[in-house]
């Protein structure tokens, strides 16, 4: 027998059986090391039981202010800016001259167009006596008139081209965009100022279908100011909204009077509160217990010692609560807390 052939194969097998112990022991140590979460570990989590409660009394619809009317203001004619009358921030009044376009070139064609309708002027004066006197032909007499009405409607042209060499204010309101200093070239439907009226704004908010009925074109509603908590204004329904937005929710738009020192700004929160005045009831759950998506809504609720998710249907909202419609019934436990490492069917354990 020959015993180099039979070492030659051993010792190779017995260094890959000694390699795949290493390996094996290594994986082992380093599974030691690594932290395994136990899903059958329960997890500590707070709950709270519902109950009906009266709902029915206020009902508070949040929504933002917006400027009535806003406008970037521009230019008619090309021109160098010569002087800019207003700073950012500051009230202006309606009609007011807030820019002004170089304009000496038109000035000087209107003077010229002056003495061309002087001296036709003359013309006419001088052949209508002539004419009378049948000094001369009639003719003569009708170009001059005519002449002279042509430098007249040359010179209202002129006239308009240099009145739109002043940008005035088309309405009250506070300048909140400057795009252009003095001596830069102004080009017709290039802003130079943005003008923003905030004596009447707009507030809007957004409701469900359930709750569009509850409003009216034309009736007034009270409005409360997130930032001016000891203020509210009278906000008048001006639309509601014949078709649902991305998130199924319609429109109803305000039109609202500020104050006299316009305390309230464009993009500020506000809420319109209603009474009811019935004994509605319902189930409120805290806002930040529902889990899921917008359009899928759902909380986790405990059974036989689990979570369990349920879904939702959430027909509105009151501050940081939220009314569910559909998917409780009193007496549930819902979880509150603890959602870090909560799944479906995980064992819970209350704090």
């Amino acid at each position: 027998m020959n015993y180099k052939k039979v070492l030659y194969i051993i010792i190779p097998l017995l260094a890959i059986a000694f390699v795949v112990f290493r390996l094996k022991s290594n994986k082992t140590e380093a599974e030691k090391k690594i932290y395994q979460y136990n899903k059958e570990q329960p997890i500590h989590v707070a709950t709270e039981r519902v109950y009906e409660q009266n709902i029915g009394n206020v009902f508070s619809f949040t929504g933002s202010f917006e400027p009535d009317k806003e406008s970037k203001l521009s230019a008619e004619v090309q021109g160098k800016i010569n002087e800019i009358y207003v700073d950012l921030g500051q009230q202006v009044a309606k009609g007011q001259l807030l820019v002004q376009l170089d304009n000496v070139l038109l000035q000087q064609q209107i003077n010229a167009i002056d003495v061309q309708i002087e001296g036709l002027s003359s013309d006419v004066q001088r052949y209508t006596i002539l004419a009378n006197a049948d000094a001369v032909q009639g003719i003569q007499l009708e170009k001059s008139v005519l002449a002279l009405k042509s430098a007249k409607i040359q010179k209202a042209t002129l006239l308009e081209q240099l009145n739109k060499t002043k940008i005035v204010a088309p309405f009250s309101g506070v300048i909140t965009a400057k795009m252009n200093e003095v001596g830069a070239f102004a080009a017709p439907g290039v802003p130079l100022l943005q003008l923003t009226e905030i004596a009447a704004l707009r507030f809007t908010i957004n409701v469900s279908e359930m709750e569009v009925s509850k409003f009216q074109i034309g009736k007034s509603y009270p409005i409360k100011i997130d930032a001016l908590p000891t203020l509210s204004l009278i906000g008048k329904v001006e639309m509601i909204s014949s078709k649902a937005n991305v998130a199924n929710s319609f429109p109803v738009q305000f039109k609202v009077q500020n104050t006299n020192n316009n305390q309230v700004k464009a993009g500020m929160f506000g809420k319109v509160e209603l009474t009811s005045g019935s004994d509605e009831k319902g189930i409120l759950i805290p806002s930040s217990v529902i889990v899921g998506t917008a359009e899928k809504p759902q909380v986790y609720i405990v059974k036989a010692g689990k979570a369990t998710l349920a879904e939702v249907q959430i027909s509105k909202r009151k501050e940081d609560k939220a009314i569910v419609a559909k998917g409780l019934k009193e007496g549930d436990i819902i979880i509150t807390n603890g959602f870090q490492n909560l799944f479906e069917g995980a064992a819970i354990s209350e704090k």
